[in-house]
């Protein structure tokens, strides 16, 4: 199977994250924040998959340090539950919780990889497309997305709300 791009996994259980491998994507993993943040540095990676519950150094702090280094890699945290502190979510682009399932996580990862920025008339990357709703509070819905660049226009949408269904009840193949 052809690779779909590498993603460094920081997680207490990266192999709770097979599901990523299985569909093609490269996994380099790392336990710790500090582990994380040195193979980081020494690895390219298309994206990152970040625990939030990680010991001495939490997700939060690790994807603010992830994003000043490289402020446009998208950063998908794994949360226990939403209610995380506004500040851990700071610097991540999407929020997917343990109970949403790897499917969704899945979906998710493949719509920061793939989903382009939106841009609006006055050249402004990050703006909602027509029709779509200004996020509140940096929410854009059940996708947990926290950049608008993750709303495209309906028809360039990567699954229809039926596949996101799907992918949240584990039933969806890829």
């Amino acid at each position: 199977m052809a690779s779909n791009g590498t993603l460094l996994c920081i997680h207490r259980d990266p192999a709770q994250l097979s599901l990523l491998q299985e569909h093609g994507y490269e996994l380099l993993t790392a336990t710790t924040g500090r582990d994380g943040l040195r193979l980081f540095t020494s690895r390219v990676v298309d994206a990152i998959v970040l625990e939030y519950h990680l010991g001495l150094l939490d997700g939060a702090v690790v994807a603010s340090e992830i994003k000043r280094v490289r402020p446009t890699i998208p950063i998908v945290m794994l949360a226990d539950h939403l209610e995380l502190p506004n500040a851990a979510l700071k610097s991540v682009d999407a929020l997917v919780t343990k109970s949403d399932g790897a499917h969704f996580l899945l979906a998710t990862v493949h719509s920061v990889l793939n989903v382009k920025p939106t841009q609006d008339p006055g050249g402004k990357v990050g703006t909602p497309a027509p029709g779509h709703p200004q996020p509140l509070g940096g929410f854009t819905g059940r996708a947990h997305n926290f950049r608008a660049k993750a709303s495209p226009a309906p028809n360039e949408a990567p699954f229809s709300a039926e596949g996101w269904r799907k992918i949240r009840m584990g039933t969806v193949r890829f």
